[in-house]
């Protein structure tokens, strides 16, 4: 491991001595961002610290999906890829603490408590806007880890067609389509998206923790189960005055997990798991030339979860009234839980003398959860209201201070303040950033009502007793830009009270019918934590060395601990924070050469590692390092054509963590892979030109056009 990493710095200390025919002038590292303020800024002047992975990142890096996208080019991130989500954590916090927008909107639906990431198609994104600490004096609840920010592409042309076909390993298929059309102010963009895989299974051994977690050596279960999904969406905009538009838009997504059959009784499945989206959003903004910008946005939003069954299951006793007492036959499709969420947005940005720009809005978020085999009553609901407003003051050419303040009112925990603070110093090349932000996160209905069993987790219950959850975060980040390279520091402390997480419990303490009903040998329950803490420190670095080398890396320093109270001692007992580690980093270096004047030649090598990932139980994930080769080939264009190849090896050395089923606490990785894929894009007729509001800026990109 340790030779591999010193190859790879010893080829950014290479690639440093290079001379390249032409060097990039200029500030080419200069990016427009939205998402740490709500407005635009260019990345070098924004008052809050943000991590961008540009187009032309993307294109180089070639990933699979956005877990593969984040985990290998930022070192902050790590996912645990299985059938229930992505178990996403970012700076040590969990997928619940972050925030994933699609254009300034909240990805909505989970799986046992992960966001659905496999909703955001990789193709059409134009660019992810990382924003680390808390940010709910601007966004709301959930982001108290950060916020990530998906900005996808928009129409090129007033005729465009798209196509990009993938293939790879374990029959990895996805296919792109998109038809973009201008019919004088109205337009229409739809993508079409599809994706297969037929999973992998890192080891045969399996340790469910239904059965006491006893090691089982013959199951089919997979790492990774067969899966496919296909999502279709749909946006019309009018533009009926200069910087003014109105537009609706909908998606519906289906994905279905195949689970194996056979195997040992214990832990066969009998039935898919199933899921059914749909989505609608209208809306409508004003960018006035005196640079004041007002938006109105609702959306709606279905994610319902099934068991589709396969075989007959089940033990049936006429005396018993609930809805466990059935036996579901083959083709059964039996509703486990139907989440649905309406929001309205309200804000507008106003200039404002003095330099002062002050944004206020207000949110309004609705949920409601159907679960009748996993809610008490069946359903559950939750209302959260809020009041927000920022303003950014440019105090001195070099000086910004931007404060913000939020007041929320929710359903069932009343009223609370979440308050924020950032300044801004540049100093030549330097910029100096700090900032002290407020987070609050409410409990969700899931927390609080949901039931459920799982194999692997035992049976988990919801907790109508639980808090709030309050957060302080403080930063102090220094940034080095000139010219081609940049170079940032940041240093975090993330303070979280009353963290809510799954606790065992004696099963003296789980309700009597649970009990009957599923037989645990673990029974978990959401409680409140007595407190927790996340504290590190953050590198990234970029270098263009020329119009065909650039080298980066990001490195990750952790450390984060929780206190949960030991009944059995009656004492507080700290621990580290499950699936965290204290060190992760990733390196790269590409290189882009153009032959003649149709073929373009991109190369580029990436590399990420970690170590040791601690858990409370069964030991720790081991440490591993991933190595990935990928290339580009621009095939030709045409005044209206452009054809593109990318090809790749992940995991070049072939790293499987081997341990049972359950416990791959390291990495999910299924060992080497290839990929290749071809992009076919048509464009004809005039350019179009967006107005510049959050969810339609452009990236300028280092790359010859």
């Amino acid at each position: 491991m340790k030779r591999c990493w010193t190859l790879a710095f010893g080829l950014l200390l290479l690639a440093g001595n290079i001379r390249a025919q032409k060097t990039i002038e200029g500030d080419s590292l200069q990016e427009v961002v939205v998402t740490g303020t709500g407005t635009l800024h260019l990345l070098r002047t924004a008052p809050v610290q943000t991590e961008v992975i540009t187009r032309h990142d993307l294109e180089q890096y070639g990933g699979r999906s956005i877990e593969d996208i984040l985990s290998g080019l930022s070192a902050s991130f790590a996912f645990n890829e299985d059938d229930m989500g992505s178990q996403m954590q970012m700076n040590g916090l969990g997928n619940s603490y972050i925030l994933v927008l699609i254009d300034g909107k909240r990805l909505h639906g989970d799986n046992g408590g992960e966001n659905d990431l496999g909703q955001i198609n990789p193709a059409r994104i134009e660019r992810i806007e990382i924003v680390k600490g808390a940010a709910s004096a601007l966004y709301g609840s959930d982001a108290i880890a950060g916020v990530i920010n998906i900005i996808t592409r928009k129409q090129e042309s007033s005729m465009q067609l798209e196509n990009n076909s993938r293939v790879g390993s374990y029959s990895d298929l996805r296919q792109h389509n998109a038809v973009g059309l201008t019919f004088g102010k109205i337009q229409s963009l739809t993508n079409a998206h599809f994706r297969h895989t037929d999973g992998w299974r890192n080891f045969t051994m399996e340790a469910p923790e239904r059965y006491g977690g006893r090691i089982i050596t013959n199951t089919t279960n997979k790492t990774v189960s067969k899966n496919q999904l296909w999502q279709l969406s749909e946006r019309l905009s009018y533009q009926p005055a200069k910087g003014m538009e109105v537009y609706a838009e909908g998606m519906l997504y289906h994905k279905h997990i195949y689970h194996p059959r056979g195997g040992d009784s214990e832990v066969a499945h009998y039935y898919d798991l199933s899921y059914d989206d749909a989505a609608v959003a209208a809306g409508w903004s004003w960018n006035m030339r005196n640079g004041n910008i007002l938006t109105a946005d609702v959306t709606w939003n279905r994610h319902a979860y099934y068991y589709d069954y396969t075989s007959l299951n089940g033990v049936i006793d006429e005396t018993d009234p609930s809805p466990y007492a059935a036996i579901y036959f083959d083709g059964d499709r039996i509703l486990q839980s139907d989440q649905r969420r309406t929001m309205a947005q309200l804000k507008g940005v106003f200039t404002l003398p003095e330099n002062n720009r002050l944004s206020v809005g207000y949110d309004y978020r609705y949920d409601w959860l159907k679960a009748p085999r996993r809610v008490a009553d069946g359903t559950a609901t939750d209302w959260t209201q809020a009041l927000y407003a920022q303003d950014e003051w440019s105090l001195l050419e070099n000086l910004n201070i931007t404060a913000g303040l939020r007041l929320d009112h929710n359903q069932q925990f009343g009223l609370h303040l979440t308050p924020k603070v950032s300044a801004m110093l540049s100093i030549g090349d330097v910029t100096l950033r700090t900032s002290w932000a407020q987070g609050f996160k409410s409990p969700t209905p899931k927390e609080l009502h949901y039931r459920y069993m799982s194999t692997m987790a035992g049976l988990c219950l919801g907790n109508t007793n639980l808090k709030p959850q309050q957060s302080n975060y403080f930063s102090l980040s220094a940034e080095y830009r000139k010219n081609s390279m940049s170079v940032s520091v940041t240093g975090y402390y993330n303070k979280v009270d009353h963290m809510i997480s799954l606790v065992s419990i004696p099963l003296s303490q789980a309700p009597g019918e649970y009990i009957i009903q599923y037989m645990p040998q673990l029974v978990q329950q959401y409680k409140n934590l007595e407190d927790a803490y996340t504290t590190g420190l953050d590198l990234n670095v970029k270098w263009n060395i020329s119009k065909e080398v650039q080298v980066g890396g990001s490195y990750s320093l952790l450390k984060a601990r929780g206190s949960v109270f030991d009944e059995e001692k009656d004492a507080l007992k700290r621990i580290t924070i499950n699936g965290t580690a204290h060190h992760k980093g990733s390196v790269y270096a590409t290189w882009n050469h153009r032959f003649g004047r149709d073929y373009r030649l991109g190369i580029g090598l990436y590399g990420r590692a970690s170590t040791k990932r601690y858990y409370e139980k069964h030991g720790d994930g081991k440490g591993y390092q991933l190595w990935r080769l990928s290339t580009t080939h621009d095939l030709g264009h045409s005044k209206t054509l452009t054809w593109r190849a990318e090809a790749g090896v992940d995991n070049i050395f072939n790293y499987v963590d081997d341990t049972p089923h359950g416990r791959h606490v390291g990495t999910t990785s299924a060992g080497t892979t290839i990929y290749a894929s071809l992009i076919v894009r048509f464009n004809h007729g005039k350019k179009i030109k967006y107005n510049q509001h959050y969810s339609t800026i452009k990236s300028n990109r280092n790359e010859e056009d």
